[in-house]
C-alpha cells in the first residue's frame, strides 16, 4: 500500500530556490533517508510532507485517512501538561475512560453502593476500550527514550532542553502514525536509546523519512538514500555507506559524459569553421543546426563540496608529561541523586577517552570535574600533568555571547587579529560575507557549533575536553571532524553520542551506568562487542522431558519443504550469474561507445548514457542479491 507519493515538488523563499524536482513514493514499511548538508532544505521538505507548508510547483499525495506523526527539531509541548498527559494526547477515548475512572475511584471513597457500581461500570469500560493497555504501551515507550516511571507524573515545564526532545520523539511515536517523519530523531538520545529506536524503526510498520547525522543509525534503519540537491534528486536503492560510494561512481561518470559532449562540440565547431565555405558547406551547416538544437550536459552537481570546504585541523601543540589527568575517589551528587563514587582513573599522554552510558549517569558531569570545571562539593581529587594547554568544548555552548557577532568571538580570543584576519578565518568554517558580522543569537545551531569549534582552534591544544562535539552538525562537518580528532597530537576525552566518531577517534572507553563504572580498552566498536553478551541475555531453555532424550527429528515435510527452498535458491543464484555476465558484457559495449562519442549523434549519446546508467543499477541489485543468497548457503 502506498503511504505518500511525492510528485515533481519543487520549493524555496522568494528568489531563493531550496530544492526541484523531488519525486519519490513509500510503500507500508518502507523507510528513507534525505542527505543533504545543511541549509539545502531538508526540513522544508518534512514539513512539505506534514502539510504545514505548501510547494511551489507539485504535489504530494495520500490516502485521506493516513495519520502523519512529525517530529520538529524544535516544539515546545504544554508546559503544564504532565508527560503522561502528553503521551496519551492522541488517544482521546483512552483519556475519556481514564478521566472516568479516577472521577469514579474518588467518588466511591463514600461506600456507597451505586458509588461501588459506578466504579466498576468505570473499570469495565476503561478495560474495554484498552486504555490501561495503551497506558502501560506509553509508559514502556517513555522509558525506551530515558525515562523513568516516576518521570510521567512531572509537569513539562520541569524537563530541560534535552528531555523536552525526547518526550517530542515518545509522544510522535506513541501516536502510531501511518507515516514517521523523523527530524534529527537521535538528538538528546543516549547510544542505548538509540539502538532501541533502530530497533522500533526497523519493526515499524508504517512508512518512515528520516533525516539524521548520526551516519551510523542511517545505515541501521534506511535501506533507501535520497540525496536532495538543489537541480537533482538523488535517489538510491542502498542505506548511507553504500550510498557514498555509488553517488561517487555517478559523479564521475557524469564528469566523464560532460568531458566528451565537450570535445565533440569543440570537434564539431572546428569542423563547421573549416568547412563552412568550402567543398563541405552542407555538412557544416547541418552540423552547425544539429548544435543549436544540442541539450548541453551541464556538470553534475555536488553539493557537498561546499559543506566539505571546512579547515578543521588542530595547531600542533607542545609537548605535554607523561600522566596528563590522575584522578582519586572520584564522585558526584546532582539534584540529590548520586551520580557516581570512588572512581579513580589515570589518562596517559596521546589517549584518547570515551565517556559513554545512559543519559542521566554523569558522563557530562564527571567530563566537567576533569576539566576542572566541577562543582565545590564535588568528592575525590583531580591533578594534573604539566606543560598542558587545554581546550574545553561545552554542548550548551555557553562560551559564546549572544550579543557578539563572529569576528567578535575570534578577536575575544585572538585580540591581535585584526578584522580581516579574522574574516578570512573564519571562512575556513564556512562563514562568508555578512555573515561574519551577525550575532550568535541569530546563528542556527549548526552555525553556533562550527563558531564554537573555531574559537577552540585558534590556539594550539595538547588536551582536549569535548562533550557532545558533533550535536547540530551536518554529516560533512562530523566527517571533518572525525578525521581531525583522528589526527589531533594530543589527549582526549570525549562525550558523544556520535558512533561513528567514538569508533574512529577512541582507545579507550569508560562505561558509566547504575552508579557503576567499566573501562574497557581498545575501540568503541570492540567494547560494544565484549558489552553485548551481558547485555543481551541468553533465551531460556526450553523444558525437556527427560535427560536422555533424544533431539526432535526432521519430518518428511520439512525436509522436502528445505529442499526445495535449497533448490530454489541454487536455480536463481545461477540465473544471477548468468544476468550479470551478460549485463557486464553489454555495459563493456556500451562504456566503450561512450568514450568513442557517436561521431556527434548526440540523442544517440544520451540514450546509451541513460542505458549505462539503467545498466550499472541492475548489475548493483543483481550482485547484491546473488551476495545475500550465496551467504545463506556458507
Amino acid at each position: 500500500m502506498t503511504i505518500v507519493q511525492v510528485d515533481h515538488v519543487s520549493f524555496g523563499y522568494g528568489a531563493d530556490v531550496l530544492f526541484e524536482d523531488v519525486s519519490f513514493s513509500l510503500e507500508a514499511g518502507e523507510r528513507l533517508a534525505i542527505v543533504a548538508p545543511n541549509g539545502q532544505g531538508k526540513s522544508s521538505l518534512l514539513r512539505i510532507l506534514a502539510g504545514e507548508l505548501q510547494p511551489d510547483e507539485g504535489r504530494v499525495l495520500m490516502p485521506k485517512a493516513t495519520r502523519v506523526g512529525y517530529l520538529h527539531q524544535s516544539h515546545e509541548p504544554d508546559p503544564a501538561a504532565t508527560l503522561m498527559e502528553i503521551l496519551m494526547k492522541p488517544f482521546g477515548e483512552a483519556r475519556a475512560a481514564r478521566a472516568a475512572l479516577t472521577e469514579a475511584e474518588h467518588g466511591a471513597a463514600a461506600g456507597d453502593e451505586a458509588a461501588l457500581e459506578r466504579l466498576a461500570r468505570a473499570q469495565d469500560h476503561h478495560h474495554h476500550v484498552g486504555a490501561d493497555r495503551i497506558e502501560q504501551e506509553v509508559a514502556t515507550l517513555a522509558t525506551r527514550v530515558g525515562f523513568s516511571t516516576a518521570d510521567l507524573d512531572r509537569a513539562v515545564a520541569s524537563l530541560s532542553g534535552g528531555e523536552r526532545g525526547r518526550l517530542q520523539l515518545a509522544a510522535v511515536l506513541a501516536s502510531r502514525p501511518d507515516l514517521l517523519l523523523l527530524d534529527e530523531p537521535t538528538n538528546h538520545l543516549d547510544v542505548e536509546s538509540t539502538e532501541w529506536l533502530e530497533g522500533f524503526l526497523k519493526g515499524y510498520a508504517g512508512a518512515a523519512v528520516v533525516i539524521s547525522h548520526d551516519r551510523t543509525f542511517l545505515d541501521a534503519t534506511c535501506p533507501r538514500t535520497a540525496e536532495l540537491g538543489l537541480l537533482r534528486f538523488r535517489l538510491y536503492e542502498a542505506p548511507y555507506a553504500q550510498f557514498v560510494a555509488l553517488r561517487a561512481v555517478d559523479i564521475e561518470r557524469e564528469k566523464r559524459e560532460v568531458e566528451l559532449q565537450r570535445a565533440e562540440i569543440a570537434k564539431t565547431e572546428d569542423f563547421i569553421r573549416r568547412n563552412l565555405a568550402g567543398q563541405k558547406t552542407a555538412q557544416a551547416k547541418s552540423r552547425r543546426r544539429m548544435l543549436e538544437k544540442l541539450v548541453r550536459v551541464e556538470r553534475p552537481e555536488d553539493i557537498w563540496a561546499d559543506a566539505r570546504e571546512l579547515g578543521m585541523r588542530f595547531a600542533p601543540g607542545r609537548r605535554s608529561g607523561d600522566v596528563v589527568i590522575e584522578g582519586t575517589g572520584l564522585g558526584a551528587v546532582r539534584g540529590g541523586r548520586r551520580l557516581f563514587e570512588g572512581l579513580d582513573l589515570r589518562l596517559k599522554r596521546l589517549e584518547r577517552l570515551a565517556i559513554v552510558g545512559p543519559n542521566g549517569t554523569g558522563k557530562s558531569t564527571l567530563l566537567k570535574r576533569l576539566a576542572g570545571r566541577g562543582e565545590a562539593d564535588d568528592e575525590g581529587d583531580v591533578r594534573l600533568g604539566t606543560n598542558l594547554d587545554a581546550g574545553y568544548f561545552d554542548q550548551h555552548l555557553e562560551s559564546l555571547d549572544p550579543q557578539r557577532s563572529g569576528v567578535d568571538e575570534i578577536r575575544s580570543v585572538r585580540p591581535d587579529m585584526v578584522v580581516d584576519a579574522a574574516r578570512q578565518y573564519l571562512a575556513r568554517f564556512r562563514f562568508y560575507g555578512d555573515d561574519v558580522f551577525r550575532k550568535v543569537s541569530s546563528l542556527s545551531g549548526g552555525e553556533r557549533t562550527r563558531l564554537a569549534l573555531a574559537r577552540l582552534l585558534l590556539v594550539p591544544r595538547n588536551l582536549l575536553f569535548l562533550d557532545e562535539p558533533t550535536n547540530h552538525l551536518d554529516i560533512p562537518a562530523c566527517e571533518i571532524l572525525e578525521e581531525a580528532l583522528a589526527n589531533f597530537d594530543g589527549t582526549l576525552v570525549v562525550v558523544s553520542h556520535d558512533r561513528a566518531v567514538l569508533d574512529h577517534v577512541a582507545t579507550r572507553v569508560l562505561y558509566l551506568h547504575d552508579g557503576a563504572m567499566e573501562f574497557y580498552p581498545g575501540t568503541y566498536s570492540e567494547f560494544v562487542a565484549r558489552r553485548r553478551p551481558a547485555r543481551t541475555a541468553p533465551a531460556p531453555a526450553a523444558p525437556v522431558a527427560a535427560a536422555s532424550a533424544e533431539p526432535r527429528r526432521e519430518s518428511h515435510e520439512e525436509r522436502r519443504k528445505r529442499s526445495r527452498e535449497e533448490e530454489r535458491r541454487k536455480r536463481r543464484i545461477g540465473e544471477l550469474e548468468k544476468l550479470i555476465a551478460e549485463a557486464e558484457a553489454a555495459l563493456g559495449t556500451i562504456r566503450a561507445e561512450l568514450m568513442e562519442g557517436y561521431g556527434g549523434d548526440w540523442a544517440r549519446l544520451a540514450k546509451r548514457a541513460e542505458e549505462e546508467r539503467a545498466m550499472t543499477h541492475k548489475v548493483d541489485t543483481w550482485t547484491q542479491e546473488w551476495m545475500n543468497l550465496s551467504e545463506q548457503g556458507a
